[in-house]
């Protein structure tokens, strides 16, 4: 796991709210779901911060996709408990949902209004192209990471993946199920010729 020297220079009451702030900041500004979410998560803790590693933030990505519920939540979770334990789990899920919370309370008191509004309509189209972009730029973010591992496993899991879903519509959960079972049972494998060594 990460440490960053950083980190203990900072009290804990400090880096609490600079996790508030951050997860408030990056929910507020997040449209289009939980990868966005998580492409931002990655730019402010991997990239800016260094609270987590690269490969751990890959971990916590899995994690996050394949357990129930928000994506943006469960990675927020995730980020919160790694950085700072329990308090830091409920920090930095209160600063992930208060925005769409106070958002979504607005719009269902003017919902008539914006659901016939042409301007709003249209600025919802621009933002679809922009969501689809960052979507993008965390796919080869990721992908990129996974393929300089230059492990057969790996480009099989990715081009496998790729397939199921792209061609024969296999639905997620399968997908991540049995990712998970090649990637356990390649650990299991190494492991044990790691032991006859």
């Amino acid at each position: 796991m990460a440490e960053n020297s950083s980190n203990e220079k900072i009290s804990k009451p400090k880096m609490l709210l600079k996790l508030f702030l951050s997860t408030l900041y990056i929910s507020a500004f997040t449209f289009g779901g939980g990868f966005v979410i998580i492409t931002l998560m990655k730019k402010k803790f991997v990239d800016e911060l260094h609270w987590i590693d690269e490969d751990e933030m890959l971990d916590l990505t899995a994690l996050a996709q394949s357990s129930p519920g928000a994506v943006a939540v469960n990675a927020s979770i995730l980020i919160g408990k790694r950085i700072c334990g329990f308090p830091g789990m409920i920090t930095a899920v209160i600063g992930t949902v208060l925005p769409p919370i106070i958002t979504l309370s607005v719009i269902s008191f003017f919902y008539a209004e914006f659901a016939s509004n042409r301007y709003v309509a249209l600025a919802l189209k621009g933002m679809q192209a922009g969501v689809a972009a960052v979507i993008f730029d965390v796919v080869c973010d990721m992908g990129l990471k996974i393929l300089k591992n230059k492990k057969f496993t790996d480009y099989f899991i990715l081009a496998a993946a790729f397939t199921a879903t792209f061609f024969f519509n296999v639905n997620v959960i399968f997908i991540i199920l049995a990712a998970a079972v090649i990637g356990t049972a390649g650990a299991f494998i190494n492991r044990r010729r790691e032991k006859r060594k």
